[in-house]
């Protein structure tokens, strides 16, 4: 005697959703999955390092270096900027770009190089970490091609302002 099926699938073998169009998404790029990769060793480095200072300042200063001209110029530039600035923020690396945390370990405020996913400008940028809100509308991130005196006076007052308690 053989049994019917009330519609469900007896084929025990049939892997779920066989037999339907499977829509096949791009992902991540691979830049996106090397800057994952790249923060991934950073946690593990951070955690060897117990959030040393001076280390994360190492890091920093290293990957700025790495830089081509004009992003080595713009990094160098933010770096002394949140340094005079906001001298209580930890440098450190954060998904391989240079970047500011609080006494918790959270980022503040991070460069990001043009170069880093072949944008055509680097970008500075706040995150929820900071002191900005303003009414209902703030910036929290800036474009940057180059800096003039004036915008780095915008700068450090933004990067100051983000840390106030």
């Amino acid at each position: 005697m053989t049994e019917k099926s009330s519609g469900a699938s007896t084929n025990n073998n049939r892997k779920p959703g066989a037999g339907r169009a499977v829509k096949k998404t791009k992902g991540f790029s691979d830049a996106e999955q090397a800057a994952m990769k790249e923060r991934a060793r950073e946690l593990k480095a951070e955690a060897r390092a117990g959030r040393n200072k001076a280390d994360g300042e190492r890091a920093v200063l290293a990957k700025i270096a790495e830089m081509p001209k004009l992003d080595r110029t713009l990094g160098e530039r933010l770096h002394a900027i949140v340094k005079a600035n906001a001298p209580a923020l930890a440098p450190k690396l954060w998904y391989g770009m240079p970047a500011y945390a609080n006494k918790a370990g959270k980022v503040v405020c991070f460069f990001q190089a043009a170069t880093k996913f072949k944008t055509r400008y680097a970008s500075f940028a706040f995150t929820d970490q900071s002191n900005l809100d303003e009414k209902t509308l703030w910036a929290t991130g800036f474009g940057l091609k180059a800096l003039t005196a004036a915008e780095e006076m915008k700068l450090a007052a933004l990067v100051k302002k983000a840390v106030r308690s």
